[in-house]
């Protein structure tokens, strides 16, 4: 899996656009853009906000990876987080700088580039933060490594990491959306809808190649398009993770589409996001 490729999905498909119609609905009004998207994004997970409450930015050097349309930025910023930002895509980056500028939160740095090659100094951050983006990296190996080397002594690491351990990924993804395909298959849906867009891909692939695991899974957390995606146990993020060591985890966000869980008082068993904490060995 080449980087690049990561690189240009995002760059043209920056997080949670779609979600709110993105920029262009919004002509161009970065302001009522970003106010939108903050409302859809923590009424609908609506836990963010609460698991960042959890943690004490106050004062501490915190880099935040990967960074989407800038809201945990901001929420980060308001929490008395010295905050940096890191993303592979330019695209993001602008419109942070953007969100930061309209809002006048005062941050560190910002900056384009990639967690395998972390433009910044030994020993500098307190935190490194990082939602929804470590898995996907397919070497995060060298990722960690980085991370590892620019992390204080004492500091943390708190990341996001899809769970394998999930009703998304055991129900939805594993059994659900692969029947769901197989009908489709012999259907023509819309090549420019969802569906169609995986019949596309299946029949590019052949059909059983695209059905196996280590191959659907890319194309079913954020999107049919996107090329790399990987799904996480505790075991195989100390696995991942070799030069830390967990300190505590959780779950949260009921969420399997196209089933309607989010009523299911079970997130801290099957939440589809694992939060973990770790410190530098």
């Amino acid at each position: 899996m080449n980087e690049s490729d990561i690189q240009d999905f995002w760059n043209r498909n920056p997080c949670g656009d779609w979600q709110v119609g993105g920029l262009e609905q919004h002509r161009g009004d970065y302001e009522a853009f970003f106010t939108d998207y903050d409302n859809f994004r923590y009424r609908k997970e609506a836990h963010i906000l609460q698991c960042l409450n959890n943690i004490d930015f106050k004062g501490k050097q915190v880099l935040e990876i990967g960074l989407g349309q800038g809201a945990d930025s901001e929420q980060i910023i308001k929490r008395g987080g010295l905050w940096s930002g890191l993303d592979l895509t330019p695209e993001s980056v602008a419109r942070v700088q953007t969100r930061l500028s309209l809002r006048q939160l005062p941050y560190q740095s910002l900056k384009q580039g990639s967690i395998l090659q972390a433009p910044f100094e030994d020993n500098s951050f307190d935190i490194v933060f990082s939602h929804g983006v470590l898995h996907h990296v397919p070497d995060i190996l060298t990722a960690q490594k980085e991370i590892h080397r620019i992390l204080k002594p004492g500091g943390e690491l708190i990341v996001m990491l899809y769970a394998k351990w999930s009703l998304n990924y055991l129900i939805s993804i594993y059994i659900v959306r692969r029947l769901g395909l197989l009908a489709l298959y012999f259907m023509n849906p819309d090549p420019n809808s969802i569906f169609g867009q995986h019949v596309t891909n299946a029949r590019s692939m052949g059909l059983f190649r695209y059905l196996n695991m280590d191959n659907f899974i890319h194309r079913n957390t954020d999107g049919p398009l996107n090329p790399y995606a990987k799904v996480y146990a505790l075991q195989s993020v100390e696995k991942d993770f070799p030069d830390f060591m967990i300190t505590r985890s959780y779950k949260r966000f009921m969420h399997a589409p196209p089933l309607q869980v989010n009523w299911l008082p079970l997130e801290q068993v099957l939440g589809w996001h694992l939060w973990v904490h770790m410190r530098p060995i």
